[in-house]
């Protein structure tokens, strides 16, 4: 926890819930080691959907559909999403809860590497959303500029790594040095890019709210 577990549990208890399906796919999650949004995540996510009432929605990492069914849910009715997974065996599982969603026409999954997709979309996208790997964001970062438009909105889950970006990169392992570096990059990027207004926020595992100027 990157916050005190008690102010973060005060905090949540004031939630007011998700949908049924969504709440058996979180606990199927949480049951199956399957990272999904944290509740913090999710009340941030809910408000800035509210605020931007996005059209079209990109997002980068499905899992198992969690996050983009959430965003369906909140955003507006004839939002658009698509969603970028490359882990085969997750693929099937997000498939099955879209249909279970009845969500199939405002939700589509593209099968694949993220660095090879994002070049093949026009975009705009109103509001992309940042989920996958950690150590690609810093990679992925032109083209999602090349995607959003002017006033779009750039959300990147997972940013402080349970506060060790903070550390040293000595104080890491040494498998998790180079996620480290690049994170540590790509919130330089966000925070000194002449296109983007950026805040870095301390919620859930961290998140980054930018904005296209």
């Amino acid at each position: 926890m990157i916050t005190q577990e008690r102010i973060s549990a005060f905090i949540n208890s004031f939630d007011a819930g998700n949908t049924p399906l969504l709440d058996e796919i979180e606990r199927y999650a949480g049951q199956n080691a399957v990272p999904v949004i944290r509740q913090e995540m999710q009340s941030l996510l809910r408000l800035l959907l509210v605020m931007k009432a996005p059209r079209r929605i990109l997002e980068v990492g499905t899992a198992i559909g969690f996050s983009a069914l959430f965003m369906s849910e909140y955003a507006p009715k004839d939002c658009q999403i698509t969603t970028i997974e490359k882990y085969e065996k997750r693929i099937p599982q997000a498939l099955e809860n879209f249909r279970r969603a009845g969500k199939e026409e405002a939700i589509t999954l593209l099968k694949g590497d993220a660095s090879d997709i994002l070049k093949e979309l026009s975009g705009p996208y109103d509001l992309i959303f940042m989920d996958a790997a950690k150590g690609q964001y810093i990679c992925f970062l032109p083209e999602v500029l090349r995607l959003l438009p002017t006033g779009g909105v750039l959300v990147s889950d997972n940013v402080l790594k349970g506060g060790d970006i903070m550390e040293s990169r000595f104080a890491v392992t040494r498998r998790d040095r180079t996620i480290h570096s690049r994170m540590r990059e790509y919130l330089y990027a966000l925070k000194h890019n002449p296109l983007l207004e950026s805040a870095i926020l301390p919620v859930g595992d961290g998140a980054a709210v930018s904005v296209k100027k």
